[in-house]
């Protein structure tokens, strides 16, 4: 007796796919969601974050370059000969490091490497490309900036209060974190140019540098 009468099943390997079948391994191999949020919830938020932190570094390279008026005062931008490191650093007095950041404060180096800073952090960001290199160096960027405010001291050299808060955290973390949780999950994909910017030669050769 033939198999499938035995079993009642035919046996024949060219039965059709269920419907629900195809759809799951269709998501399953979907690029819009594979390695990925996708357009999900979940990526579109991540997004949001994405775009909104972008904004924040932009706009300070926007104000301090050409002084808006908000952080940079009226006639003191970078593109009218003021500094955009001078009265940040210089006014540093409080941790181990403050001798060194007021020797920094000014310097045509430390200007042009704070301004690009800002500029590939908030271009990256709302394009959504590049977010590893981007992570890093915008920790590392963060990183000195923490040592410069030097939230563990709680009286500043004139003996002023710090107004800290916290002495470990403060933004400067939570910015660096946020960094790296936009990396990991992809974030430049939905809404960015993060999948463009994935088949870009040497980009998808080395995946590090998406």
């Amino acid at each position: 007796m033939p198999v499938h009468e035995r079993t009642g099943r035919s046996t024949d390997s060219r039965h059709p796919e269920s419907p629900a079948s195809a759809a799951s391994r269709h998501k399953a191999t979907d690029p819009e969601t594979e390695g990925g949020f996708g357009a999900s919830q979940a990526g579109r938020l991540l997004a949001a974050l994405r775009i909104t932190t972008g904004l924040i570094f932009l706009w300070a390279f926007l104000d301090k370059m050409f002084a808006l008026g908000w952080s940079t005062p009226s006639g003191r931008g970078w593109i009218e000969g003021g500094s955009p490191t001078a009265g940040f650093l210089g006014s540093v007095s409080a941790g181990p490091f403050a001798p060194v950041f007021n020797s920094w404060a000014g310097a045509t180096w430390t200007d042009w490497l704070f301004m690009a800073g800002l500029l590939g952090l908030g271009l990256a960001l709302v394009l959504g490309v590049a977010l590893w290199p981007i992570a890093i160096a915008g920790a590392l960027m963060l990183g000195f900036m923490w040592a410069a405010v030097w939230p563990p001291a709680r009286i500043l050299g004139d003996g002023s209060p710090s107004g800290s808060t916290n002495p470990l955290v403060d933004y400067h973390v939570v910015y660096a974190a946020v960094l790296f949780v936009l990396a990991s999950t992809r974030a430049g994909d939905t809404w960015g140019l993060g999948r463009v910017w994935a088949r870009v030669a040497p980009v998808d050769r080395y995946p590090w540098i998406r």
